[in-house]
C-alpha cells in the first residue's frame, strides 16, 4: 500500500524542532509505535522487576509482604496479577482493560507505601499509572470489540 502523502518534502523547524509538512499519516504511524514500545517497556517492567521478585519468593519481597501482614499468600497473588496484567497489557483485546487494572493495583500499592512503609517508594505507583492511564485512554477502542466477544460467549 504506497502512500502519498510519504512524497511531501518535510523540514525541521530549528525554533521549535516540530517537522513541517509531514503527514498525519507518518505522525499516526509513530505514534502507534511509540504507544507500543511504552507497552512493551511497561509491560517488561512489571513481569520481570514486579512480578518475577514475587513469584520466586525474592527475600525482599518476603519481607515486605511480612510486613505488610499478607505472607506468601499475598505476595504470589500479587504477584501473579502482575504477571498477568503484563501479558495482557500485550495482547490487542485487553490492552486497555489491562491498563485500567494495573492501574486500580498500583492506587492500592500507593495505598500500602504511604499507610505500611511511611510513603518511602510511593512515588513508584504514582509514576507508573500516568503511563497506564495514557495506554487504557489510547487503546479504548478495544472495549468494544472485547465486550462483543465477551457477549459472544465460547464458540
Amino acid at each position: 500500500m504506497a502512500e502519498t502523502a510519504a512524497s511531501v518534502p518535510s523540514a525541521a523547524s530549528p525554533s521549535t524542532g516540530v517537522v513541517v509538512g509531514e503527514s498525519p499519516t507518518a505522525r499516526g504511524r509513530r505514534a502507534r509505535i511509540a504507544l507500543r514500545a511504552l507497552q512493551v517497556l511497561i509491560a517488561l517492567f512489571f513481569a520481570v522487576a514486579s512480578a518475577l521478585p514475587k513469584l520466586i519468593g525474592h527475600a525482599s519481597a518476603v519481607e515486605s509482604f511480612a510486613e505488610i501482614g499478607w505472607g506468601s499468600a499475598g505476595m504470589y497473588t500479587i504477584g501473579f496479577l502482575e504477571l498477568a496484567g503484563a501479558i495482557a497489557l500485550l495482547t490487542p483485546v485487553l490492552q486497555s482493560v489491562s491498563a485500567m487494572a494495573l492501574s486500580a493495583l498500583m492506587v492500592g500499592a500507593f495505598v500500602v507505601q504511604v499507610t505500611v512503609f511511611d510513603g518511602e517508594y510511593a512515588a513508584t505507583p504514582l509514576i507508573l499509572i500516568v503511563p497506564l492511564a495514557l495506554i487504557a485512554w489510547a487503546r479504548r477502542g478495544q472495549n468494544a470489540e472485547l465486550a462483543r466477544l465477551l457477549r459472544r460467549g465460547p464458540a
